[in-house]
């Protein structure tokens, strides 16, 4: 296969789902051929990103993220895509591993900001607290000029249990907590836009839409730029 790109998934198997499903949504196509080329992995039984960050006697995701990236870059495929905002905590060491490409989620988000809310000030995150204890997401939104807004710590369970012990345990979407997670940020702490900075809260956009509230989803950024890319490449190899 010529002109595809591989995504690192699994992390978790919904939130990836997802993905795909943003990914083929928002591609142009028309027959099955004008659909991208892409390999997917996924690799479900890495370690949890947040235990790791946060104890780091617990199981090392690096080590099969590390696998994957070595066994995909023998395929050659034009870039890599991890659709996981707290894998990134390991960016710099997997691009190591690899001449590839792989597309940095975090950063692709910020520079997207622009494009959902251009007169955007206050840029507000809610991730999983390996997300928001590493500050994946602190130096992009700072250098780019926003003022950063994490939740208080109230939010940040919330949006754990959100995550954790609704979408993941049991692939259901708690609507109007996640509404409340939204307008705490946007109502009490005064954000002009919150970023969507867990995969699992990408799940929760897309089965409850069904607000107002001012987003951007990082899965939906990294898809589009896939998909940028990937037509890009596959215009320049015809």
């Amino acid at each position: 296969m010529k002109n595809f790109f591989t995504i690192i998934g699994g992390m978790g198997t919904e939130a990836t789902e997802t993905f795909i499903h943003i990914l083929n949504e928002r591609t142009h196509a028309e027959s099955d051929q004008e659909y991208l080329n892409y390999i997917l992995v996924n690799h479900s039984t890495i370690p949890d990103r947040t235990d790791y960050i946060l104890d780091h006697s617990k199981p090392n995701p690096l080590i099969p993220l590390a696998e994957d990236i070595k066994q995909q870059s023998a395929l050659h495929p034009d870039f890599f895509a991890i659709p996981c905002n707290t894998a990134h905590y390991f960016y710099n060491d997997l691009q190591e591993l690899t001449d590839i490409p792989i597309l940095h989620m975090p950063k692709e988000t910020v520079k997207a900001i622009k494009d959902y809310a251009p007169n955007a000030k206050k840029v507000g995150l809610i991730a999983t607290k390996g997300t928001l204890h590493d500050k994946i997401y602190d130096k992009e939104i700072i250098d780019a000029g926003y003022e950063l807004v994490k939740p208080t710590d109230k939010i940040a369970d919330q949006t754990m249990t959100l995550i954790y012990d609704d979408i993941k345990a049991k692939n259901y979407v708690d609507e109007s907590l996640y509404h409340l997670i939204l307008s705490q940020m946007v109502e009490g702490l005064k954000c002009d836009i919150v970023i969507l900075g867990c995969t699992e809260l990408s799940v929760a956009q897309q089965r409850a839409c069904n607000h107002d509230y001012p987003v951007i989803d990082a899965q939906t950024v990294l898809a589009d730029k896939c998909i940028d890319l990937a037509e890009a490449n596959r215009s320049q190899n015809k």
